[in-house]
């Protein structure tokens, strides 16, 4: 009963579109990021197979909009990876709801093949990577975090966020505080206008994107009034999310996702 209860709850609930600033919609919850539907192992794909390197080939599973990252672009992503000889799954940044910030020709030495991919995408494009090891962790693996056996090609499902361009701004660890909650504020902002626009999964995008950047380790360091200012944005992010997937009628998903907003 408590699971139909609230599913009513978020049924009933309503959306303020006369402000500039906010879509509440009044008892929603906290919503993250869209899991994958199968969590059983890399998805299964019967998409063309496009060659994008030697090492690195591509399956699209949702097409996305717009524009692709040029270099230096800052992309924010949610993955799984696997092992493919051992369908070992080592990483996971949907169940961690922590999107990887990723900037294209800066990437660190094992994550040269996925960038390469997420180069390739469209914001709101969902993909599956297969990368040669030569383009992954190399001829010695990892033995640390993640763990990951030697030569071993890897299976990327990657989700593109978004991404902004170098003009845009800074990489998060460059930006002072003020900074951040600032990005963030304007993601949000384009958000409200795409969700008034009734352009639904693009608003999600972008309140996602504000929450990238509002991250639990940035949060945890906030004290006093630039804690407020941070909560200020990223609460109503959550809960915009929760009014695009209601409106969406993708009731179930949005309880499954729910949290308490901080």
């Amino acid at each position: 009963m408590a699971g139909v209860e609230e599913e009513q709850q978020l049924q009933n609930s309503s959306v303020d579109q006369g402000g500039t600033d906010e879509i509440i919609t009044e008892g929603a919850s906290v919503v993250h990021g869209e899991l994958p539907q199968d969590d059983a192992g890399p998805p299964k794909v019967d998409s063309e197979v496009e060659v994008l390197h030697e090492k690195v080939t591509k399956q699209i599973i949702k097409e996305g909009h717009g524009q692709k990252p040029s270099k230096y672009a800052t992309c924010f992503v949610h993955y799984r990876a696997w092992a493919e000889s051992t369908q070992h799954k080592f990483e996971d940044t949907w169940r961690e709801q922590q999107p990887l910030e990723l900037v294209i020709g800066k990437e660190k030495k094992e994550m040269t093949g996925l960038a390469i991919g997420v180069n390739s995408m469209k914001s709101g494009e969902r993909a599956l990577f297969h990368v040669g090891w030569e383009l992954a962790y190399g001829k010695e693996g990892s033995f640390s975090f993640p763990n990951v056996p030697p030569t071993a090609d890897v299976l990327y499902e990657v989700e593109l966020i978004g991404f902004d361009e170098t003009g845009e701004g800074k990489t998060r660890g460059d930006m002072t505080v003020e900074e951040r909650i600032g990005t963030a504020d304007r993601r949000k902002m384009d958000g409200n206008a795409l969700f008034k626009e009734e352009k639904l999964e693009e608003a999600m995008q972008q309140y996602e994107m504000a929450i990238a950047y509002m991250g639990d380790d940035f949060m945890f360091q906030l004290f006093g009034k630039f804690r407020d200012m941070a909560l200020a944005v990223k609460n109503p992010c959550h809960l915009n999310m929760a009014a695009c997937l209601l409106k969406l009628q993708r009731y179930d998903e949005a309880i499954a996702q729910c949290s308490i907003c901080f």
